[in-house]
């Protein structure tokens, strides 16, 4: 039995995801304690216990201590298995956090998962940074990911419904690719009239074509019934992308060019992919090798590092001008 501080470095959700998702894999027990101990809100919230109970699904795991507030549990993988699976928090949770946990699992034996929850929401990737950012990333691997947002939901209401479908495949190494990457806008929102999304991508657009002289090809999701309201923009170019949401008196606009910033930003700097980006990557780099930078290690890669070493699976990292991660 493997034993994982949940408080140590970033000692938030990540540290758990991640643990339960390897501990799946390698077939090791694990117990993790002290559980985001020195979060305002300690132990265990609903999304992390639907993200266990997702790995649990695709494993036939015994799952100890999943309990609202719970600072330790138990984790005893099983088989990995395909399993057609259906999750619901209950709550805004972030949907994208949970398939972040499920997916490196899933991928060994395939299988589906049906999520409800936030698909946008603060303190994570949205759905779309993980079909347009990450997902492509390890479809060129060799991975077949399938992911379909059937409604979209914001905080507080929630609501949203995504169905990832995946089939079993062991991927080629982790690569970024040379050459002029492609560049993306996807604007969403619920609740909201269809001009909220032009406005959004029209701003973003704009900016990254004067700062970038990039064109951006945009998607427009406008649902205009669903049980939120809320709106999202993620841009991307290559497997560098950038998020942000919107707000009651936040005009459009600006939604839009916070976004395209934050691009901007991350093009303007050093390396092949986003700083976001390249913490999620870590656990395939560790799977199946492969190699890829980006501009600052950040207290999240740091955190994915030490825990996947301690499950014997290293990762090797280079600080200097440029961060430099390989396995």
């Amino acid at each position: 039995m493997l034993i994982i501080d949940g408080s140590y470095l970033e000692g938030g959700g990540q540290v758990l995801r991640l643990a339960v998702a390897v501990s799946a894999m390698s077939g090791t027990p694990v117990t993790v304690t002290r559980i985001r101990q020195n979060r305002p809100n300690p132990g265990l919230a609903p999304q992390h216990i639907a993200a266990v109970r997702a790995v649990a699904g695709a494993c036939d795991a015994e799952c100890r201590g999943l309990a609202i507030r719970s600072g330790e549990i138990a984790f005893f993988p099983g088989r990995l298995r395909r399993a057609d699976l259906r999750i619901d928090p209950g709550t805004a949770g972030s949907i994208p956090l949970i398939l972040q946990a499920w997916l490196p699992v899933a991928l060994r034996a395939g299988g589906s998962i049906t999520v409800a929850g936030g698909t946008e929401v603060a303190w994570s990737p949205t759905i779309d940074y993980l079909d347009r950012v990450l997902a492509p990333v390890l479809r060129r691997a060799g991975a077949s990911i399938d992911i379909e947002v059937l409604e979209r939901g914001y905080y507080p209401q929630g609501g949203g419904r995504v169905r990832v479908r995946v089939e079993p495949s062991r991927p080629g190494p982790i690569l970024i690719p040379e050459g002029e990457p492609e560049c993306g806008i996807a604007s969403c929102s619920a609740g909201l009239p269809r001009h909220v999304v032009e406005r959004q991508a029209a701003a973003a657009g704009a900016l990254i074509e004067k700062d970038l002289g990039l064109s951006c090809t945009a998607a427009l999701d406008n649902r205009e019934g669903g049980p939120s309201v809320g709106s999202s923009v993620t841009v991307w170019s290559g497997a560098k992308g950038a998020v942000a949401l919107g707000k009651r008196g936040l005009p459009a606009e600006d939604v839009g060019r916070t976004a395209a910033r934050a691009l901007i930003e991350e093009c303007r700097s050093p390396g092949t992919v986003d700083v976001h980006l390249a913490d999620q990557l870590l656990i395939y780099l560790a799977c199946y090798g492969g190699e890829y930078s980006t501009h600052t290690l950040s207290m999240h890669a740091r955190t994915a590092c030490r825990l996947l070493s301690e499950f014997e699976y290293p990762v090797e990292c280079r600080e200097s001008d440029l961060v430099e991660f390989s396995a």
